[in-house]
């Protein structure tokens, strides 16, 4: 226990530890010492506001077939949807009112939606509010591709590298997408000037240690300005149905490292952990997270954007799930602040 605290408090003040050290925290069952200095840093950089973002799931389609994803294009008994550009707009128009100031737009890799219709859509939301972020995760994209909506008025890109070894990415993607690819897209990203967010799943089948110590340091080396991480969800339509899920204990070891080493990133408490532990969320909190993303999509398609099983809060309109989640934050003595919650000192 002395020498886990040991290597905690190096953490904390160097921001970086061996590759042993960092295999010792991740498998750690000693978790307080790093929960509480988690939270510390949290508190130094962020007070206690958590910054909310409202998600729209505006397309389920998906031109890739990844192994774990129950988007994948080969799911025969996925019920498909598209969000028309309207109804998009509608999303946002429902969540200004109740106080979001940032849209996420997620969808699978939908060859449907162009470049130009990314880019109206981008427009039509800083147009009619100026004060809001937008952010997008829709998959592997051109730089020119990035560079368009980025001057359509983009601030932010989602692209989670889901591991950094070559060989564990290969095991969980078909033979036609390519990890070189998908970390060239981050470096794309950054190059052009958004706000950038990356991540890895916890748990994926074939998943050691040393794969998870390989993804912080590929994290280093991006320094990005976002990390989502959430645990491995199995979906009865994959390769992977009858596979178990990740740990919910190491994901919040993890979010709690990421934390350590990276002060002032933005790192959400996903609705994975909440899908896994009733109380997921607000464990992620507690470990350091400091971003919850309510959903904004209508309650019809909800349940039909289905990457993982038993997702949760697919029922809930938008004002309920906002109100849920507020009095979830104040259970744990932290609390939403109406603001973009942008990258400490970085803004378009």
């Amino acid at each position: 226990m002395v020498k886990m605290k040991n290597i905690v408090r190096s953490l904390f003040f160097t921001r970086d530890a061996s590759d042993d050290e960092l295999r010792r925290l991740i498998d750690s069952e000693h978790f307080d010492p790093l929960f509480e200095r988690a939270n510390e840093v949290r508190h130094l950089h962020f007070g206690d506001d958590v910054y909310l973002r409202g998600l729209i799931e505006f397309s389920n389609y998906c031109k890739n077939d990844c192994f774990y994803c129950g988007l994948r294009a080969s799911n025969r008994s996925a019920v498909r949807y598209r969000l028309t550009h309207d109804e998009i707009l509608q999303c946002c128009d429902e969540g200004y009112r109740l106080g979001f100031r940032t849209f996420v737009l997620q969808s699978g890799e939908d060859p449907s939606f162009k470049d130009e219709d990314i880019c109206q859509i981008v427009h039509s939301i800083k147009t009619k509010y100026p004060d809001c972020a937008v952010t997008l995760s829709i998959g592997e994209k051109s730089y020119n591709s990035y560079l368009a909506y980025f001057q359509a008025g983009a601030d932010r890109y989602l692209l989670r590298h889901e591991t950094a070894s070559d060989e564990h990415y290969r095991s969980l993607h078909p033979q036609n997408m390519d990890p070189v690819h998908r970390k060239e897209c981050l470096r794309n990203l950054k190059k052009i000037g958004y706000q950038v967010g990356s991540g890895f799943m916890v748990g994926t089948p074939g998943q050691t240690l040393d794969n998870l110590v390989q993804d912080l340091r590929f994290l280093q080396e991006l320094e990005p300005h976002m990390i989502g991480i959430g645990p491995f969800i199995p979906h009865g339509e994959t390769p992977f149905a009858h596979e178990a899920q990740g740990s919910l204990q190491r994901t919040l070891n993890l979010v709690a490292i990421l934390r350590l080493m990276f002060p002032q990133a933005l790192i959400p408490a996903t609705t994975a952990l909440g899908t896994i532990d009733p109380r997921g969320r607000e464990l992620g909190l507690q470990a350091g997270a400091n971003v919850v993303m309510p959903n904004l999509s209508p309650v019809r398609v909800r349940k039909l954007y289905t990457p993982y099983e038993n997702k949760i809060c697919t029922g809930e309109e938008a004002a309920q799930c906002r109100r849920c989640l507020e009095r979830r934050l104040e259970s744990v003595g932290l609390h939403s602040v109406v603001s973009r919650g942008d990258y400490p000192g970085v803004r378009r």
